[in-house]
């Protein structure tokens, strides 16, 4: 039985193929089975400029933001500073803060934000000069003396 049904579904194929093939015939001629190199060369080149269009233009967004940053907010004269901040934890911090000429310590945690303190009087930072690392003092002699040539 089980031989008689894998014939009854080969013929149905079979007999359904054939009308196909006799309303187009010219369908199966008329495609190549391998495509031309021509073709093939066509397409990726076509492939390869819209690549390269694509990389362009990401590039060109990233100067354009580079830029604009710059000029979006003022950097050096910010209301707001943080002048400290020191990990508890893996998620918990303390920060200083420095808004105008107040000077305020909060506790950063994985969600929330408290004032812990309003200092009444600022806190004196060393100046960024002094605590540079050693890295960077022989970073900045080094690129001193390639100018000075």
């Amino acid at each position: 039985m089980h031989r008689a049904t894998s014939r009854q579904g080969r013929n149905t194929w079979g007999w359904l193929a054939v009308p196909l093939l006799l309303l187009a015939p010219g369908a199966l001629a008329s495609s190549p089975a391998v495509p031309s190199t021509a073709g093939v060369t066509s397409q990726i080149g076509q492939l390869l400029l819209g690549l390269g269009v694509v990389i362009g233009l990401i590039f060109l967004l990233a100067w354009v933001v580079r830029r604009l940053q710059g000029q979006v907010g003022p950097r050096s004269n910010q209301v707001i500073k943080l002048l400290s901040s020191q990990a508890l934890g893996q998620r918990e911090r303390l920060l200083l803060v420095q808004v105008g000429e107040e000077q305020i310590l909060l506790g950063l945690t994985a969600g929330r934000i408290t004032p812990l303190h309003v200092l009444q009087q600022p806190v004196v930072l060393p100046e960024t000069e002094n605590a540079t690392p050693e890295f960077a003092k022989r970073l900045q002699e080094l690129l001193k003396r390639d100018a000075k040539p």
